[in-house]
């Protein structure tokens, strides 16, 4: 199977992800239900229900493409054309109330990334990216900053849901990130992360044990809005590895020095 028609790709999983985002906003700051997955790491009824309605429309415009999503829904396993979901990313700001969430939807052709669309509806922006193509936000093209020094750059981060038992945590680069930029900011949402990268709001962004659907859209969009995205090595990174380094790539080296000095750990294999 090779790859689908690009608009019709792009067509149907932006309206998918808007209509996600209308169901996300809908059942905002209201009363849902809220499971728990891990300590903690959250599940909501809302997560499920946007999951459900996003696999629905690929799969009846695409009914041979693989579907890889967060929560269960469609395929376990990748095909030559997979579909990767997170249908709320950021699902712990969404049960508390607060707005930093996205929905998420990337496309992987013959392992490469060809199209992603992430969708933050809280903010009314809509990120889309085809490889060899540019990235845009609501139409307008997009590319990161043009800090060069790591001092001057605002970075952003995450911690992974495992916080209180591994011994791997990001502790030690939020803080040593924090003494060497002008600032750490930590959202909450790798797809914003990823994507406010790509814009230039970030100049970079680095997390461990991320899954797929947290990085497929993102990855994409911050390649073609003339960034780089590696492992903590500086190899080209893959969105099923463990370790992502997002950044402008001016100051990509400054930030692959720090991953990489001594006594530093990189997050244990899956």
């Amino acid at each position: 199977m090779g790859m689908p028609d690009r608009d019709r790709c792009e067509k149907v999983g932006t309206e998918a992800a808007l209509a996600a985002g209308d169901l996300l906003m809908k059942r905002f700051r209201t009363e849902i239900t809220v499971a728990h997955k891990g300590v903690i790491d959250l599940v909501t009824e809302v997560d499920l229900a946007a999951e459900a309605l996003i696999v629905s429309t690929l799969q009846r415009e695409f009914p041979a493409c693989a579907i890889l999503a967060e929560e269960g829904h469609g395929e376990t396993a990748r095909g030559p054309v997979t579909w990767i979901i997170d249908p709320l990313d950021g699902t712990t700001n969404y049960a508390h109330g607060l707005p930093f969430f996205a929905v998420s939807i990337g496309l992987e052709v013959d392992g490469e990334l060809e199209f992603g669309v992430v969708h933050i509806p809280a903010m009314e922006e809509v990120f889309i990216a085809h490889r060899g193509h540019g990235a845009r936000l609501n139409s307008l093209p997009i590319h990161v900053s043009g800090t060069s020094s790591l001092g001057a750059s605002l970075l952003t981060t995450g911690f992974p849901y495992d916080i209180r038992t591994s011994r791997d945590t990001n502790l030690e680069y939020f803080a040593e990130f924090s003494r060497r930029s002008f600032a750490v900011r930590r959202a909450g949402s790798a797809a914003m992360d990823f994507c406010y990268v790509a814009a230039g709001y970030y100049d970079g962004f680095w997390e461990l044990k991320l899954n797929p659907w947290d990085c497929a859209a993102g990855y994409l969009m911050v390649r073609e809005a003339g960034g780089r995205v590696t492992n903590f090595c500086g190899r080209t990174g893959s969105i099923y590895e463990r370790e992502s380094l997002a950044t402008n790539g001016l100051i990509h080296d400054a930030m692959l020095n720090i991953l990489s000095q001594p006594g530093a750990t990189a997050a244990e294999p899956q």
